[in-house]
């Protein structure tokens, strides 16, 4: 006779051969037990009541079968950011994070709901022929962050919602589905990412206190602080720099061009570069601008060209307005009487910026301006041009000495600015001919005065964000100029050479990207306007 499997043993009874369990080994099985057989008993109530609840499949988890690109259904959905009173009475589908859950006894729930920066108020109530009490307990159970499917009819509040950005509309739902939970608790909470340095003030005089997440931790956590409705703004408006940058350019005759990122030796010169190890063992580096190349491009006769793209500087810049990687802004023209040409451009190209982004991203613009309140950007018309000395006249008549053929350093360039805005009604200007010997051995000297040249730079709010000149397209006079700096030819021979096969007058300028949009806005760091930024100290995430 075959022999009978043995049985488990009870976890009261201890295995024949074993010791006696103790009293104690016992009666923490005995709980172990009552806890599973009570989880079992959960387990089936719920089966039962979501059986016995006819909404059922109006709401629930959806199966990850449905989300791996099942069916198209054709369904029409709505941003958030684009319902109006306009909508009122009609059915829509929208899907976003939950951003905050609020129970109202047991029969009503206000879930508020976030797409793009943008939210709304969604209200579940307990109907007969709809909504159940088992759906209002589902929606209260879901996480923050949780992305939702909401179905539901558009409303008109008798009072405006002061919750959500949408104030004037909520959404009755109908439907509520949980497309990806996300974990019970998170290492930052939305609602203390955007919350402004004036509400943590206000709440501190009234004896609250508010949380205040340090700029180290939002950026740890860079993808939720991102979820804010200021940073969404800043990234979009960062976007629409780069895009209006291109089509103004390319509407005035500029080809795109990219040049190489690894490049053999440094293209501003200096130490400032990082280091690497190409093919073969051949020492090389990262670009810190593409300023050779982008020269080349015009002795190639491309004429006018620009380039967006990322820049390094291994520089141990600890400040406000420094990255060790940033995007780059560059523009490259022929100049066929005068550098003044350049300067025309960018007068244009930065006008047409402001008055676009002004005009287009009013949303964006507000919702900054929520959490980092500042005033809008002065600027005229006519862009004001000073010259270096000018600027240097003003400065000393406000009791500030400034070596005349020396650099202005930042506490300087602020004050000029705020000496320029009070007598000009401009934050936004051009300071030329700066003094030579502060400038690449590669700038064009003025005609009538070698201590000066042909470049200038450009301010936003008191800081410098365009540098730009003339360059020197005669190669032996390049030769002549990098020998009085201390420079070595033969380590810029194939720059050099590029002049010498016939070479047309030719300027341009860099702008930074992320400090472009840190001065258009008033923000007082880089890091913020750089979705994920790289200094001294962070590589990640």
């Amino acid at each position: 006779m075959a022999s009978e499997e043995p049985q488990n043993p009870s976890p009261m009874e201890p295995q024949e051969g074993s010791n006696k369990i103790s009293k104690k080994e016992a009666a923490k099985l005995e709980r172990q037990r009552r806890r599973q057989e009570a989880a079992a008993v959960a387990a089936i109530s719920a089966v039962s009541v979501e059986e016995s609840d006819p909404f059922s499949g109006n709401y629930g988890d959806v199966a990850l079968n449905d989300l791996q690109s099942k069916a198209v259904s054709g369904r029409k959905w709505t941003e958030v950011g684009s319902i109006t009173p306009e909508l009122k009475g009609q059915v829509i589908l929208i899907r976003g994070r939950v951003q905050t859950i609020r129970p109202v006894g047991k029969k009503i729930a206000f879930v508020v709901v976030r797409e793009r920066g943008f939210t709304v108020q969604c209200v579940l109530t307990v109907k007969v022929d709809l909504v159940s009490s088992q759906m209002v307990k589902y929606a209260t159970s879901l996480s923050k962050e949780s992305i939702v499917d909401i179905e539901g009819v558009v409303s008109i509040p008798e009072k405006p919602i002061t919750g959500s950005t949408q104030q004037q509309v909520e959404v009755q739902i109908s439907k509520l589905y949980c497309v990806n939970r996300a974990v019970p608790t998170l290492p930052i909470n939305i609602e203390d990412a955007a919350r402004s340095e004036v509400e943590i003030e206000q709440a501190l005089e009234k004896g609250e206190q508010l949380v205040r997440v340090n700029q180290d931790t939002r950026l740890n956590f860079r993808i939720l602080d991102i979820r804010t409705p200021a940073n969404q703004g800043i990234f979009r408006i960062q976007c629409q720099v780069e895009n209006i940058f291109r089509q103004f350019l390319l509407s005035e005759g500029f080809v795109g061009i990219h040049t190489p990122k690894l490049i053999a030796g440094s293209s501003e010169g200096g130490s400032a570069v990082f280091r690497l190890v190409y093919k073969g063992g051949v020492p090389a580096c990262l670009a810190q601008s593409p300023q050779l190349h982008k020269q080349m491009a015009i002795c190639g006769d491309f004429s006018r060209v620009f380039e967006i793209g990322p820049v390094f500087r291994a520089e141990d810049s600890f400040t406000h307005r420094h990255l060790c990687e940033f995007t780059g802004l560059d523009v490259e023209m022929e100049i066929k009487e005068h550098y003044s040409e350049v300067m025309d451009i960018v007068d244009r190209l930065f006008v047409a910026m402001f008055d676009s982004l002004n005009e287009n991203c009013k949303k964006e613009l507000e919702a900054i301006g929520k959490q980092y309140p500042f005033e809008p950007l002065k600027y005229l018309r006519k862009t004001l041009r000073l010259t270096f000395a000018e600027g240097i006249q003003m400065l000393k008549e406000a009791g500030v000495e400034v070596d005349p053929l020396g650099d202005l350093n930042t506490e300087s360039e602020r004050k000029l600015g705020q000496l320029v805005a009070e007598k000009y009604g401009t934050e936004f200007y051009i300071l030329h001919k700066y003094p030579q010997a502060v400038r690449p051995f590669y700038t064009m000297p003025c005609h009538d005065n070698p201590s000066y040249s042909n470049s200038f730079d450009v301010f936003i709010r008191g800081e410098e964000i365009i540098s730009g000149a003339q360059r020197i397209h005669v190669p032996e006079f390049l030769e002549k100029r990098a020998g009085e700096c201390g420079i070595d030819v033969k380590t810029i021979s194939a720059y050099i050479d590029s002049f010498r096969y016939g070479a047309p007058p030719h300027g341009g300028f860099g702008v930074g990207l992320e400090r472009v949009v840190m001065l258009f806005c008033a923000l007082n760091n880089i890091r913020k306007t750089s979705l994920f930024p790289r200094d001294p100290q962070r590589i990640a995430p």
